[in-house]
């Protein structure tokens, strides 16, 4: 019997890190990446005069619903779950199952986790479900990919040019 192979989750979090940069980029953020991993943010966004700090999350579809952690957990180091709010503006999730991207305030999710509803629901409820289609960046699935080589460890730097 083939052993199951371990997700690698860091692949997925860079992926998702890229994903949401480029997305925000295209659409005429400003940019600043943080010296180090110690931030509660992967980076600081800036439009008309504002900064925010992001959270990047990966998102993933369930039951037609797009769900992503807002907690950092630090349980594999024998820490603790900690929440984001007051910590962070801004979650930029990518949900590959959607090939989208959203920007989602802080404080439009639980202390624990983004639920926001891709799909009507079988029994047809409209009160009190938080829609995802208000969040969703309007970039189309087939520039959100551009760039995802780099994260493959391919890069182009040093190529020879097309002739």
């Amino acid at each position: 019997m083939e052993a199951k192979q371990k997700r690698n989750t860091k692949r997925v979090g860079d992926i998702s890190e890229i994903t949401v940069l480029s997305a925000l980029v295209r659409l005429g953020y400003r940019v600043s990446i943080p010296y180090g991993e110690n931030q509660r943010y992967d980076f600081v966004v800036e439009k008309d005069g504002k900064l925010q700090r992001v959270q990047v999350k990966t998102g993933r579809l369930r039951l037609g619903s797009i769900l992503f952690n807002a907690y950092s957990s630090h349980a594999h180091r024998n820490g603790k779950s900690r929440a984001y709010k007051g910590e962070i503006e801004l979650f930029g999730v990518y949900c590959p199952d959607v090939e989208r991207v959203l920007l989602v305030p802080v404080d439009d999710v639980t202390i624990t986790q983004g639920c926001l509803r891709w799909v009507q629901s079988k029994n047809n409820q409209h009160r009190k479900v938080r829609w995802a289609h208000p969040y969703v960046l309007p970039i189309p699935p087939e520039q959100l990919t551009v760039g995802l080589e780099l994260v493959e460890g391919v890069s182009s730097a040093g190529a020879e040019p097309p002739s």
